[in-house]
């Protein structure tokens, strides 16, 4: 009989690709997805511990829950309640303290077991707990992919942590840095790229930190691997996130320029502009280190566009501090970012220092985010008047409305038939939105496989 599963994910794009393998895993037993979680046989939790208050939003999830398995349960039916990811990993044993009705908890590196863990589940009982870190890869456990990707697809190929800031659980939750071979990754690549993807994005705590196993059997660094992925016929564009600027090699940086398929495109997060700060996190790179990475990551690919992090209020952080941070922005010029107040997560060592009021916090956010909104604004508006090929993705949410992305990572809104979906098609742009382009279709699209986005500089 067939089963529903719904499945509910939090966090990175590595949480996305992770869902998706979980649905995978749980085809051949059954399982197809569910709209909502009062329908479906299974409900999995793929939870993150970046944000703040990540674990009080499981629970709340959780509560909500609670009500939909009994409900089901007085209609005679029953509802296995699963929690996965960061968070499990994180917190496995108090989960199932606090939410006794939870049926499975697992980390991030053991959801290959599932089906296992399922039929634990029904014999025992009683709570299945699984959040070792066990010496097989997961990679070499789990099916191919079931459902077609769409034009756009993840990849994950390096996972884990070495680096330890001090502010990041990620080391505790995901381990230690693995790396997939590289004929792994390739032939994941062509599966995609065989069930419609035009564009891979290859995903990794620190994918720059990528050293799988090359054929040759030499360690391959992300450079390498790039260059082998655009040997693929079909693979149109590649992007690669996130990357730690300690990892930006020499022909990674080259292969910017030297790879039409690798999008000019990077987020590479910074965290703060002040030495000092960046020393007490951990980092292992000073702000001048990163003003020269970008230096040379323009003079390899002129038009490249740069999106970071940032963390403000950070323990310890001083006026002067702060101001380098917007020095060091305004020196960049980036036309994406992410920045947020510092919030502790438990276990880790930033967690144990002195705190920067919540106040001083937030006139520091509301200053950064202004400046770097500007940037964004400032970037977007110099696209008008450009016509940019864009990988039409989906429909919009009004009628005839297609959205898609352009080389640069914005999302553009166009007019068009959605047959156009899966092509990349040249768009005139002529205005923007507060987080997008808005544009015009201007002549014949091409499948995505046959069209590699333009060198112009911006």
């Amino acid at each position: 009989m067939t089963k529903r599963v719904f499945i509910k994910t939090y966090g990175c794009q590595m949480n996305v690709y992770d869902s998706a393998r979980m649905a995978d895993i749980l085809h051949p037993l059954g399982y197809r997805p569910a709209d909502a979680p009062e329908d479906a046989d299974m409900v999995i939790l793929n939870t993150c511990h970046i944000r703040e208050k990540a674990a009080e939003k499981v629970y709340s999830e959780l509560g909500r829950l609670h009500q939909a398995k009994a409900e089901r349960q007085r209609r005679g039916d029953d509802m296995i309640i699963a929690v996965a990811g960061c968070v499990a990993q994180a917190e496995g044993e108090e989960i199932t303290r606090r939410a006794p009705y939870v049926d499975i908890v697992f980390g991030p590196q053991t959801y290959h077991r599932l089906p296992e863990m399922v039929a634990r589940a029904a014999r025992a009982g009683a709570a299945v707990l699984d959040t070792e870190f066990p010496p097989e890869s997961k990679f070499d456990r789990l099916p191919e992919e079931s459902a077609a990707p769409g034009p756009s697809a993840f990849l994950t190929i390096q996972e884990g942590c070495d680096k330890f800031c001090t502010f990041c659980v990620v080391p505790y939750t995901r381990g230690a840095e693995f790396s997939r071979p590289v004929d792994a990754v390739v032939a994941e690549a062509r599966r995609l790229v065989g069930a419609g993807a035009g564009e891979i994005t290859l995903l990794g705590q620190n994918v720059n930190a990528y050293h799988g196993a090359g054929p040759d059997g030499a360690e391959w660094r992300l450079g390498a691997l790039a260059r082998r992925l655009a040997g693929i016929e079909g693979l149109a564009r590649i992007r690669y996130t996130t990357s730690h600027p300690r990892d930006m090699d020499d022909d990674l940086i080259a292969a910017h320029g030297e790879v039409p398929q690798l999008m000019p495109f990077l987020h590479l997060p910074v965290q703060s502009g002040a030495d000092r700060i960046l020393a007490a996190m951990n980092r292992r790179h000073g702000a001048d280190d990163y003003l020269r990475l970008v230096d040379r990551l323009r003079a390899a690919r002129p038009d490249i566009a740069l999106s970071s992090d940032f963390i403000v209020g950070y323990p310890g952080e001083s006026d002067a501090d702060f101001a380098a941070t917007l020095s060091l922005v305004e020196a960049v010029g980036f036309a994406q970012a992410y920045s947020f107040k510092y919030s502790p997560r438990p276990g880790t060592p930033a967690a144990d220092e002195v705190q920067v009021a919540d106040d001083v916090k937030a006139v520091r956010l509301d200053a950064l985010q202004a400046i770097l909104g500007q940037q964004q604004d400032a970037f977007n508006r110099a696209t008008v008047g450009r016509t940019l090929p864009v990988l039409i993705e989906r429909n919009g949410r009004h009628p005839g409305q297609l959205v898609g992305r352009s080389p640069y990572n914005q999302a553009v809104h166009l007019t068009a038939p959605p047959t156009l979906i899966g092509t990349i098609a040249p768009v005139a742009i002529g205005a923007t939105t507060a987080h997008s382009l808005r544009g015009t279709l201007t002549g014949p699209v091409a499948d995505a496989p046959n069209l590699i986005a333009e060198r112009t500089p911006a």
